[in-house]
């Protein structure tokens, strides 16, 4: 049975490859060429001692749905924090500015994020090292860069690649805020723009759609709606879309380390991993209660109350489900919403039928509220 099934597997990749192309196909599987250490450092839980493991282990331990941060590069991330330091990030307790987010919450549309979204999976897979996942950030950075310039914003607004050790590099847009005491105070909206196919990572069939093609819509319809409708925050803001998410929070544990090296203090970050997706209970907004920062996502809470027009419903999903778990090891207050509830989300995720027909933009639409909200209220002064 085993050798059969590890037959069938052989089968499968080899389709793949021949459908992608012999081009296309050698150049997916430079990825076994490359030098890499053979095993990696793999955290599971807060209280569980990382393992070294070899990337089959680790691979049985993604299909198993164990989430876990592979914190080979920043083992020191947890042993110092932002909470070590004297500065501390007060966290408002009720929306004040609701004035001034009806704009940028009313010239939000899904035209746009439909749009976006159809291209976004039209790469084979945006897997973090594959030649598609290059090609994908690149396609997304020059979206990005469109909104800036065709709203001749470049002198407030910034768009910059994040390189780490592989090639699809994370992409960070930066509001600059009007507010000079607080340049080294920060918000940050984010999601990842990497996907993963669960049986074959480096060269199946990804679209990502959902996972999370929702989230990176979701946030750069957000952005597009700031941007063009004249955003001066006081404090800045950024929007954040990050590499290596499926691998183990790669990316994100890149751009948290080295904020926190550079000495930026992150008021809040928001994670919006999966946004497309309705369950089969009554539509509502997801929101992670464990392993998040408490008073934030009591506001995220209040946000969704004043800025959505569906309740949320309170979840879990355990240790480093997502990019907001890099951030709040690093000591910064962080949350996370998500389509539904845990349980009731998209199962067709890390397949080839991780696709748009089974998303609603409608409710992609209730969570860019919720980070326009995010963003507004956060960029004031507490």
């Amino acid at each position: 049975m085993k050798v059969a099934f590890i037959t069938l597997l052989s089968l499968v990749a080899t389709s793949s490859l021949v459908q992608a192309g012999p081009i296309a196909a050698f150049d997916q599987l430079r990825v076994f060429r490359q030098t890499e250490p053979e095993r990696r450092l793999i955290q599971y839980g807060e209280d569980t001692p990382p393992k070294w493991m070899k990337q089959t282990d680790i691979d049985n331990l993604f299909r198993a749905g164990v989430k876990f941060m592979d914190i080979t590069d920043h083992q020191d991330l947890g042993s110092y924090s932002a909470y070590q330091r004297a500065w501390e990030p007060v966290i408002p307790t009720k929306v004040s500015y609701q004035d001034e987010v009806a704009p940028f919450i009313g010239n939000l549309t899904t035209d746009t994020m439909k749009s976006n979204l159809e291209k976004f999976t039209n790469f084979r897979t945006r897997y973090y090292k594959s030649s598609y996942g290059a090609k994908s950030c690149r396609w997304l950075i020059e979206q990005i860069q469109a909104v800036v310039d065709e709203a001749n914003r470049g002198d407030l607004v910034s768009v910059k690649e994040f390189k780490h050790s592989w090639d699809q590099f994370s992409i960070v847009a930066r509001f600059e805020g009007s507010d000079q005491d607080l340049k080294d105070e920060l918000v940050i909206v984010g999601a990842h723009q990497d996907s993963v196919n669960l049986w074959l990572p480096y060269f199946g069939r990804s679209p990502g759609a959902d996972d999370d093609g929702s989230g990176t819509v979701t946030i750069l319809e957000t952005f597009r709606s700031l941007v063009t409708n004249g955003f001066k925050p006081e404090r800045p803001v950024e929007f954040h879309w990050y590499s290596g998410e499926e691998a183990g929070l790669l990316g994100s544990q890149d751009v948290a380390a080295q904020y926190l090296n550079d000495g930026k203090k992150v008021v809040a970050m928001l994670q919006n991993d999966m946004t497309g997706y309705v369950g089969t209970n009554n539509e509502v907004i997801g929101i992670v209660t464990d392993h998040v920062d408490e008073k934030l996502t009591d506001f995220l809470k209040s946000l969704v109350d004043n800025y959505a027009s569906i309740p949320y419903t309170s979840t879990k999903c355990g240790y480093a489900c997502s990019d907001h778990a890099s951030w709040r090891k690093a000591g910064f207050p962080s949350a996370f919403t998500i389509e539904s509830a845990f349980d009731d989300s998209n199962h067709y995720i890390h397949t080839s039928d991780d696709t748009i027909d089974k998303l609603s933009f409608d409710h992609m639409l209730e969570f860019a509220k919720v980070a326009s909200g995010f963003a507004v209220e956060l960029s004031h002064k507490q």
